[in-house]
């Protein structure tokens, strides 16, 4: 559902409201970061994130101590399904450092990021570096996104055509299996971890993330194997690595998947392209925990170096701005989103072989 609020009347939101305008695209941008920047938005909330970190190394602390306490228990199951959150939220952790938003020093970011990425979470964190960078330079952006990049599913129809057999049966109904196939995803992110680093592309400190990222997995392994009885060790990987996988995959799908696909020559300009390819997920503070600060993907795309919790107060902004400059800002609930990523996903697969549908929004940016 997409919304166009009105201006606020009255209110910090209007004393602080962007003035850009409309017929240069830069300075609408300026404007609205200027006032962004002038609300303190940008400022770094460190304390946040030590606490935050601090909370999630508690809860896998207490994790931890729960899996040696139970001993060969089917109540471990219960402990896999908590580390698989838990290890999401860290994700969520490394996501934000990454960015730049915990730390002002670039380097102290980076190790945070790092270090958490590989040692925490177990996935190299120059791949999601090289990968997450192209997407948010070109979010929607046929060959440029990765995102979007055809993989085990497919995002726009011509891409769905090429399928065959199996896979086009799979293709047709990719969206009513696109949650269930999530639980293969943390096995997926794994992969492309070790892939990275043992690759032949260049890796920044490849010797450091081999030093994290194989321990991090030999030895959690090697504990559980050695902690519970073989079948009992095999479900409760299954169990960490299908929560770890869908939890990732429903906080980062609402995000883009279903929003305008622009033509790769897509003439728009940064906030537009920024604005209109991503949606917002209405919601509270649960909701801001549950997705890590994702819920609110607009602002993180025209911000990305903004602390998560600064994310809520530059909506106001953004929101007020886009509908006194007449652009188009999506936002739904939770539930809404993943309907509409179903929709979206099976309507592409049903157009294999068929006509691609057209994407009014996209269209109009093209040449």
């Amino acid at each position: 559902m997409s919304t166009q609020t009105a201006v606020p009347r009255e209110g910090r939101i209007r004393r602080t409201e962007p003035r850009g305008e409309k017929t240069n695209p830069t300075t609408e941008y300026s404007a609205l970061l200027r006032a962004v920047r002038d609300a303190g938005l940008l400022k770094r909330r460190t304390g946040f994130y030590i606490g935050t970190f601090s909370l999630v190394v508690l809860a896998f602390l207490a994790a931890s101590t729960g899996f040696v306490l139970l001993g060969d228990s089917w109540f471990q199951l219960l402990i896999a399904a908590a580390l698989g959150v838990i290890f999401t939220q860290f994700a969520f952790l490394a996501h934000e450092a990454s960015h730049r938003q915990v730390f002002e020093s670039g380097p102290a970011n980076d190790r945070a990021g790092r270090t958490i990425a590989n040692l925490f979470v177990g996935i190299s964190y120059s791949w999601w570096m090289t990968k997450h960078s192209r997407h948010h330079a070109n979010p929607n952006v046929l060959g440029k996104d990765p995102d979007i990049a055809r993989d085990v599913i497919s995002f726009i129809p011509e891409d769905a055509a090429r399928s065959t057999g199996v896979y086009a049966w799979f293709t047709r109904r990719q969206g009513y299996l696109f949650f269930p196939i999530l639980v293969l995803e943390g096995i997926n992110l794994h992969l492309h971890g070790l892939r990275t680093v043992f690759g032949k592309d260049k890796v920044d400190k490849r010797w450091l993330e081999m030093g994290m990222l194989l321990p991090r997995l030999g030895l959690y392994v090697a504990v559980v194997f050695l902690m519970l009885p073989p079948g009992l060790a095999f479900a409760f990987l299954g169990v960490q690595l299908a929560v770890f996988g869908v939890y990732m995959g429903a906080s980062f799908a609402p995000n883009h998947k279903g929003m305008p696909i622009l033509p790769r020559d897509a003439k728009v300009d940064f906030l537009r392209r920024q604005v209109l390819t991503s949606r917002n997920i209405r919601g509270g503070r649960g909701v801001d925990v549950f997705m890590g600060g994702l819920n609110y993907q607009i602002e993180h795309h025209l911000f990305p170096n903004m602390p998560r919790p600064h994310l809520r107060d530059a909506q106001k902004l953004a929101k007020a701005y886009c509908a006194a400059h007449s652009i188009s800002y999506t936002e739904t609930t939770l539930l809404q989103s993943y309907g509409i990523v179903v929709r979206y996903l099976n309507r592409v697969g049903l157009s294999a072989g068929g006509d691609p549908f057209d994407c009014p929004a996209a269209s109009a940016y093209g040449r």
